[in-house]
């Protein structure tokens, strides 16, 4: 037997989310629910209200992952610090997240309580999905903190693993390991490829002294400088490392897939 949805559940969106929450019929048993949402690129919520097993449903469809795709990449918001995060965000709500698509079961709520609990329902998941949108403006630590584990994921998803190593240092050369690449790169044919993560004026520093060290100790290596915001690095140090690296790249997320041709081309 097919769930009948209330009349007046229209009424309890309104009274609970927004006044000018509508649900607009998109074919049998679904109904798209216009909201006032959006996302900091303007881009509103997109949630339906849809019949599946004659369970009445709550859904983004998949657009809430979609969207931050658009600015991210997919791997970055499904694990490390980002994902933790999104998982906390989702459990804490009550929302299931199947394959990316963020759902709330209205099974229960609309047979005891007609219409308000699934008022909250859809509150509760508008809320989640405007918190999951957040993961792009982390704070400052916790951006550094992803820039760290993005960094090694383009690495690793773009060099064999026998060819990096990361946090390498010479042992001969440098047996306490003073002087550390974050991703020591192994050619074929050419000197490898040390690949820096900057986040920091004192980060940039070090690995000037870092490449300055190598031309001393004679250790031939090819520089590549990835920064988490080269903007926010003093024009002194930024100068001053620009002489000894052979190659930079202003951030990562806007310049990822010219790094990674950079990095190819160097195997």
């Amino acid at each position: 037997m097919t769930a009948i949805l209330p009349h007046n559940i229209e009424t309890y969106f309104r009274s609970i989310v927004a006044d000018s929450v509508t649900l607009r019929p998109e074919g049998e048993h679904r109904y798209l629910i216009a909201n006032p949402f959006a996302f900091d690129d303007g881009d509103h919520l997109a949630i339906v209200l849809k019949l599946e097993n004659d369970h009445w449903v709550l859904s983004d469809e998949g657009h809430t992952f979609m969207h931050l795709s658009y600015s991210l990449d997919e791997n970055s918001f499904k694990d490390g610090a980002r994902g933790k995060i999104i998982e906390n965000v989702i459990s804490s709500h009550g929302i299931i997240n199947r394959d990316g698509e963020l759902i709330v079961s209205l099974n229960g709520r609309i047979d005891s309580t007609p219409g308000e609990s699934a008022g909250n329902a859809l509150y509760d998941l508008i809320q989640a999905i405007l918190k999951i949108s957040d993961v792009t403006y982390l704070s400052r630590e916790r951006v550094q903190t992803t820039f760290f584990e993005d960094f090694r994921r383009l690495i690793t998803d773009t060099v064999s693993r026998e060819r990096v190593v990361f946090d390498w240092f010479n042992p001969d050369l440098d047996p306490k390991g003073h002087y550390k690449v974050d991703a020591y790169v192994n050619g074929s044919a050419s000197p490898p490829l040390a690949i820096y993560a900057l986040s920091s004026d004192l980060k940039v520093r070090d690995v000037t002294i870092f490449l300055l060290r190598f031309e001393q100790l004679g250790i031939r290596l090819r520089s590549l400088g990835i920064f988490e915001d080269q903007a926010e690095v003093t024009r002194d140090v930024l100068a001053r490392f620009t002489d000894v690296c052979e190659r930079q790249y202003s951030n990562l997320t806007e310049n990822r897939d010219r790094i990674v041709r950079y990095i190819v081309s160097n195997l």
